[in-house]
């Protein structure tokens, strides 16, 4: 079958040397003359005469040397092209191809800019900006980078008043002329608005969907102070702090475990793809979702990411500063260090998932406030249902019934698909829910299938 590494066509045409410059600027592979879609072979007329014609056209047009077998099956010539990949980017026709997945995509703009820089071994935040100078940096980033690094045993004590160029240099941000690169200006530059887009942090309070936007912040500046100045946001703003005290101590925390909170922002922005739209992160009631732009490591996936793994950092720069204020690890250990944060927190694990071309983390939240007023609602949730009813249901299938009672009040249906968006939760989630309040015979569904709605059975029915 046809995969990442293996394409067929039933015969050739010399088009079709894109997917061998495209195999050959991706992972290489094979490319099969002489067998259907399917995978059953329909021969291939002059095989002997292609077997010396292609490999001349694809040193010539490409400038790689590729394997040409002819092979047989069933009495059926066939033609296997085997491609390795290159260490430098191959185009064909002035264009350049790149094989993903199944598909074959011509890069343009910023993804062959990015392309061409992986090829040589450099990231984007090693490019030089002509324009930029050391007056456009601000000399307290420098000193709050020197400050951390200290703290965490990084950086020798010595150097906490060191000049700005020999930082710059100790961290490979300049070039031999003294240039500053990219990475200097996303770390410590008073503006980096001015020079890239992108660069802001943007945060959102919503409730019941994603048009319900409640309040909005936009955090800017240094990315080495953002992971900061988000936290205090959040704290100020959009997150709760419970109080509690010990002995005559009062004690105020995060309702989510602050270090792990700190390793997933740190992660999205030091990862970020830079040339991408900002990071954005949505408060929910219940839960809290941060984006990023820029794919996992091709070596990484959501199914093998709490493993042992090595580092495969998109911004090489951005990365060891950040390592050296002892922010992150270099070890790929930070998303491991995230959810043994949160269990010890006593919430579930934060998902990971590849959406929308960058990586999105969804983590629950400890609402204290909503605890409070769900407990509160929970007496009112329906005239017939009895507290200690009410007392064995979760906080969200309280909500669910609150929400069938006050939309029955106000003649409104009630379904599936309502409560999932409501609630913000997926629909799977939703119907377990309501299997459970229905074998509590607590509801029930009236009507058609697809037409009918929710309903509250009433105790003094039961």
């Amino acid at each position: 079958m046809e995969s990442q590494n293996i394409e067929y066509k039933q015969s050739w045409k010399d088009e079709y040397l894109k997917w061998i410059c495209g195999f050959a600027n991706a992972q290489g592979g094979k490319l099969y003359i002489g067998i259907d879609d399917r995978g059953n072979v329909c021969g291939v007329e002059n095989a002997h005469r292609l077997s010396e014609d292609i490999p001349n056209k694809i040193v010539a047009l490409l400038g790689v040397v590729a394997d040409v077998n002819i092979l047989n099956r069933d009495g059926k010539d066939y033609m296997e092209i085997e491609v390795v990949p290159s260490n430098v980017p191959i185009s064909y026709k002035g264009k350049y191809y790149y094989r993903s997945g199944s598909t074959m995509q011509e890069l343009n703009g910023t993804s062959l800019q990015q392309f061409v820089l992986k090829k040589m071994g450099r990231s984007w935040d090693d490019m030089v900006h002509e324009r930029a100078t050391v007056d456009d940096l601000d000399r307290d980033a420098i000193d709050f980078f020197l400050r951390k690094g200290i703290q965490a045993g990084r950086i020798d004590p010595s150097e906490a008043n060191a000049p700005t160029a020999t930082v710059l240099q100790n961290l490979n941000l300049v070039d031999d002329e003294g240039h500053l690169k990219n990475a200097a200006l996303l770390l410590f530059c008073k503006k980096p608005g001015r020079y890239f887009t992108g660069t802001e942090f943007k945060i959102g309070r919503f409730h019941s969907n994603i048009a319900d936007l409640v309040s909005q912040e936009m955090i800017e500046g240094s990315i080495i102070q953002m992971a900061d100045r988000v936290v205090r946001m959040l704290k100020d703003k959009f997150l709760t702090m419970p109080i509690h005290y010990e002995g005559l101590q009062r004690i105020e925390t995060l309702e989510v475990p602050e270090d792990a909170l700190r390793e997933i922002l740190y992660n999205a922005i030091c990862h970020k793809d830079y040339f991408g739209p900002q990071i954005q992160m949505r408060v929910w009631d219940h839960h809290v979702e941060i984006w990023n732009d820029g794919e996992l490591p091709n070596q990484i996936t959501p199914e093998n990411i709490e493993k042992v793994h090595a580092s495969y950092p998109r911004n090489k720069n951005l990365a060891f500063a950040f390592y050296k204020a002892g922010f992150i690890e270099s070890w790929g250990r930070g998303w491991k260090k995230i959810c043994d944060g949160f269990v010890a927190a006593g919430l579930p694990k934060p998902t990971i998932e590849s959406a929308q071309g960058g990586v999105l983390v969804t983590f629950q939240r400890n609402n204290v406030n909503l605890k409070k007023q769900n407990s509160i609602d929970a007496q009112n949730v329906a005239d017939g249902v009895a507290v200690n009813v009410a007392e064995e249901l979760t906080e969200r299938q309280q909500i669910i019934i609150e929400l069938i009672k006050k939309c029955a009040a106000q003649n409104v249906a009630v379904n599936t698909k309502y409560l999932s968006e409501k609630l913000s939760v997926n629909r799977k989630t939703i119907q377990r829910d309501m299997t459970y309040l229905q074998e509590r015979k607590l509801i029930q569904w009236n009507g058609a299938d697809k037409n009918g709605h929710w309903e509250i059975i009433e105790q003094s029915n039961k």
